[in-house]
């Protein structure tokens, strides 16, 4: 940990030296809200997002804050190990024409026809959720833009992984829109004292609070069959380019960020919200990526409690998408990505080059108290949303 601030209703505990002005001041609006507990904890990829600092975690005491979760409910990492050792450059290129053409990746994008899964039959029965459920049929199992990510990658010892990053695409946006300006209303109508009304709450004791948990938990179920089913288009598109058979891949890890859970911390059940950040208990598996030009992480938790069991689920960014295109080099940043398949193409691009990221290694030695590596990944190709 490298700070701990004292000014506010409860403690910040931070595992950074530095922050940017905005998340600092997100950070003590939460830690100011009347049911937060213990502290807030910040994780050392913490950049500012809406209402709560992306890289923050919130413990609550019988309520839950839908931006203390997100948009984007359930967005994680998925990742598996292959028993390939060399791939030329060839089949690399081959992966990722296979890959784009089983996997609809964009803005918008999704599947002609409606998708498989047991889970849509165990859809919970609200209004939001039976809304969303039809286009969500279409959108599963594809990827999303933004920072979300379809790689292959290779290990410190020759392996090749494969590692996706997406979320709950448009179902698990409208699930938390919603309830964000359902708490706004509620919140306003009760004279609530919270600091920013970007952090609206939904009191679990009420219909409305377990209404929003019942729906966060599908979109959770709908995140990790989305990942699944990439996962699983992924991997054939390898048997395509290289010949490798079905056996040859190993467990998947597949894990969330965005989200909040009820867990025991200091002797009281609380809600602990993750919002871009990952569970870290001990022994836990996580998945933290760097930027497209950089090293990705398999860690193992070390459960350390004044971080509620978590760590970042990432590098975390440095500058915003519109300072990004506008400050960053094109060619400089095609030059750090070496040998990477997938550089970006245009300025338009540049928002998620590997200079508006964090520095994936002072990211990893600012949390060495939260997690250990067990596996260090480079890049070989890169897709983006």
């Amino acid at each position: 940990m490298e700070q701990v601030l004292t000014t506010e209703r409860i403690p910040i505990k931070m595992w950074l030296n530095d922050m940017e002005d905005g998340a600092l001041k997100q950070a003590k609006d939460v830690a100011n809200l009347p049911f937060a507990y213990k502290w807030v904890s910040i994780m050392p990829d913490s950049h500012q997002g809406y209402g709560m600092p992306i890289g923050g975690v919130l413990a609550t005491d019988d309520v839950v804050v839908p931006n203390a979760v997100g948009v984007d409910i359930g967005c994680g990492m998925v990742a598996v190990k292959t028993a390939l050792t060399e791939i030329s450059t060839e089949q690399k290129i081959q992966w990722a024409r296979d890959v784009r053409g089983l996997i609809p990746i964009g803005l918008g994008k999704q599947n002609e026809d409606d998708q498989e899964w047991e889970g849509f039959d165990r859809a919970p029965d609200i209004e939001v959720t039976s809304t969303e459920l039809n286009k969500s049929r279409k959108q599963l199992g594809s990827l999303g833009a933004g920072n979300h990510f379809i790689e292959l990658q290779k290990d410190e010892m020759g392996y090749i992984w494969i590692m996706i990053h997406s979320g709950s695409r448009n179902f698990g946006y409208r699930v938390a829109k919603h309830y964000h300006k359902v708490a706004q209303v509620l919140c306003e109508k009760w004279q609530s004292d919270i600091p920013n009304k970007d952090l609206a709450f939904l009191p679990v004791s009420e219909k409305i609070g377990r209404e929003y948990l019942e729906a966060m938990g599908f979109a959770l179920d709908y995140a990790w069959a989305n990942r699944d089913l990439m996962m699983e288009h992924a991997k054939y598109a390898l048997t395509l380019s290289t010949g490798l058979g079905a056996d040859g891949f190993d467990e998947v890890a597949n894990i969330h960020h965005n989200y909040a859970s009820l867990e025991h911390h200091y002797g009281r059940n609380v809600f602990v919200h993750r919002k871009g950040a990952i569970k870290a208990a001990v022994g836990t598996i996580g998945i933290v990526p760097g930027s497209m030009g950089t090293s990705s992480y398999i860690t193992e938790g070390l459960g350390t409690p004044e971080s509620f069991k978590s760590s970042s689920h990432g590098a975390g960014r440095t500058m915003g998408r519109g300072q990004a295109r506008r400050t960053l080099n094109l060619q400089e940043e095609r030059d750090k990505m070496l040998n990477v398949i997938g550089k970006p193409r245009s300025e338009k691009n540049l928002d998620e080059s590997p200079g508006a990221y964090k520095d994936i290694n002072v990211v990893m030695e600012n949390q060495k108290d939260l997690v250990k590596i067990l596996v260090k990944l480079n890049p070989l190709v890169s897709i983006k949303g």
